[in-house]
């Protein structure tokens, strides 16, 4: 896996970049709020914005890339996030981040529907080298976004829209120079391809679980600052090292528990395990909402779930049609992000209305609504309990992670 060409690590280089973009901001939104005058859910609408257009564009990438090519689609996705991240930095209003962080979904959503086609492509050592490098960068980023956010977020906000823009823009003239060739041009995707999909059964009740999974995901991840700010921990490197454990937790049952799990149980009895725990999770954290050590340890074992359930969930839809698996990924993940997007101002207007416990209750709710939504469906999901081809897992986890 190592012994790989200059282009294998300098897409994989951008794909950790890419993938901290998930939880950068989490370390400074307090930071944010306080400097623009902004109300939290004002600032929580940089995750909003940003989940919104990652969501509706994930219905149209694999359109985009399976024309003009994954180098291309890349490509573009990097200059995207390069500008929108320096213009985020430069802001002077909450609305202009708002706005940028749009940009910034839109450009994550071209270049992660392709990194993945554009390392196997360049890669040596067969794909099963190329997928394990590819999860690696994965979860790297998602463990480290929040790290690199609360340490630049100390100096200033601004730090971390820079330095992920500084890093980005290397990532992308390393691609320029170091990717000569591009992947074999797939046959085109009709336009309205993803939309079709979501009238399969197996995949709607899928989809329709992930919408509300979601809620619970980002309530976990965007509103828990907010909560642990009035209890001492609200400094950005504070919060950068909280989530810094939950993206690690993340990573580790998403790459390795995940699979030891689903060698031994059918995956959709591994939902119906793993997901009312989560619910537990976050019940505790509603409970224990004053106590900021009892927060740290909920969010930490609620990256343990998440991990589990993101892995599992995007393996049941490769499997539960006979679609080609690019397009119920992307289907699957519009629906998802779009989920995702509602939580977190929902979850500061509850905890104005009803106090910090409020947001944590209400996302169990919803993922026992998810819960309920797989049981009620089970009878259309027979087919996720397949097997997985290895380079399909790794795009669509890729999809649902990002």
């Amino acid at each position: 896996m190592l012994h790989q060409p200059t282009a294998v690590w300098a897409v994989a280089f951008a794909c950790v970049i890419a993938f901290m973009g998930i939880g950068l901001v989490d370390p400074i939104l307090p930071a944010i709020t306080r400097d623009l005058e902004a109300t939290p859910t004002e600032t929580e609408m940089l995750f909003t914005s940003y989940l919104v257009v990652t969501g509706v564009a994930m219905f149209f990438t694999s359109w985009i890339s399976s024309r003009i090519g994954a180098k291309r689609t890349l490509l573009i996705g990097l200059a995207l996030i390069v500008a929108f991240a320096l213009a985020s930095g430069m802001s002077q209003s909450v609305e202009a981040v708002i706005g940028f962080r749009a940009g910034w979904g839109l450009g994550n959503a071209l270049f992660i529907s392709t990194a993945l086609a554009t390392i196997v492509g360049a890669a040596s050592g067969g794909t099963s080298s190329a997928i394990i490098l590819y999860e690696a960068a994965l979860g790297l980023g998602i463990a480290i976004g929040p790290l690199i956010g609360g340490l630049l977020g100390s100096l200033s906000w601004r730090g971390p829209f820079f330095g992920s823009a500084s890093l980005m823009a290397v990532g992308f003239a390393a691609i320029v120079v170091m990717l000569k060739t591009d992947a074999p041009a797939p046959v085109p995707i009709r336009l309205s391809a993803p939309f079709r999909a979501l009238a399969r059964p197996a995949l709607g009740v899928l989809a329709a679980a992930a919408f509300f999974y979601n809620i619970g995901f980002f309530v976990l991840l965007a509103y828990t600052p907010f909560a642990l700010v009035p209890l001492g921990l609200g400094s950005a490197i504070t919060l950068g090292l909280v989530f810094f454990g939950w993206g690690v937790s993340l990573a580790v049952t998403s790459v390795w528990v995940a699979p030891l799990l689903t060698r031994r149980m059918k995956r959709t009895h591994v939902l119906a395990a793993v997901l009312p725990l989560l619910a537990l999770d976050l019940v505790a954290a509603a409970l224990v909402s004053g106590s900021a050590a009892g927060l740290v340890v909920c969010v930490i074992v609620g990256g343990l779930l998440l991990g589990v359930l993101n892995t599992v969930l995007t393996e049941c839809v490769m499997e539960a049609t006979d679609l080609m698996r690019a397009v119920a990924s992307s289907a699957y993940s519009g629906v998802r992000f779009l989920g995702g997007a509602l939580a977190p101002p929902a979850a500061t207007l509850l905890a104005a209305a009803f106090g910090p416990a409020a947001p944590f209750f209400a996302a169990a709710a919803a993922v026992l609504v998810a819960v309920a939504i797989l049981l009620l469906g089970r009878a259309q999901l027979h087919r996720a309990n397949g097997v997985v081809d290895r380079l399909e897992e790794a795009e669509a986890i890729g999809a649902g992670d990002s």
